[in-house]
């Protein structure tokens, strides 16, 4: 482990010795007469500094959510930058299931990384859709690709990432017979 992986477990000052009094070298230096003993110093030592955590760091900031959020749409992805042919694809998406990018917010997986579920509820998403991979325990939601799951009062759709989504027509296409049935969009 590095230094930086310890200092969430050991919260101690820590200090490192560059050498080590052996027990014999102490027995010598005792026989040696008072006149020629020289003054005994001990090993250099250097400090190393840990950061303990204060209470403040501890304590995570709530989940900030990038667009309006009006209607309780969450859109979790990825990919850390949604490119612009990708975040077009989202933007009509969202458009043809009838809402507009006011009413959707979204988060990165990257910015999720390391957060709890419970701090997802809190932002109280009434739609979660979830594309790709994402470091969190969303994960262990029962949910399948392409399937609407409902958990509480919240329906989740898990699907692949929207990088990925936008080069495939066929999963084009099974996204979109989903969406159909979770934004309740009858056929014209």
């Amino acid at each position: 482990m590095s230094i930086q992986e310890l200092q969430h477990i050991i919260t101690e000052d820590l200090f490192f010795f560059e050498k080590e009094l052996k027990a014999d070298q102490g027995k010598q230096d005792s026989n040696h007469s008072v006149e020629t003993e020289k003054p005994k110093t001990l090993p250099k030592t250097v400090h190393l500094t840990t950061s303990t955590p204060s209470t403040e760091e501890i304590k995570l900031e709530p989940l900030k959510v990038r667009g309006n959020f009006e209607k309780g749409i969450l859109v979790l992805h990825e990919e850390a930058e949604l490119k612009s042919e990708v975040m077009d694809m989202l933007v009509k998406m969202i458009n043809a299931v009838g809402h507009s990018m006011n009413e959707v917010g979204l988060l990165s997986s990257k910015e999720l990384e390391g957060r709890t579920l419970t701090e997802l509820y809190d932002l109280n998403a009434h739609i979660v859709l979830k594309f790709g991979r994402l470091k969190h325990p969303i994960n262990a939601l029962p949910a399948s690709d392409y399937q609407i799951h409902m958990e509480k009062e919240t329906e989740y759709l898990f699907a692949d990432a929207l990088t990925t989504i936008s080069e495939d027509k066929v999963l084009k296409g099974k996204l979109w017979n989903t969406l159909k049935i979770l934004f309740n969009i009858a056929k014209k």
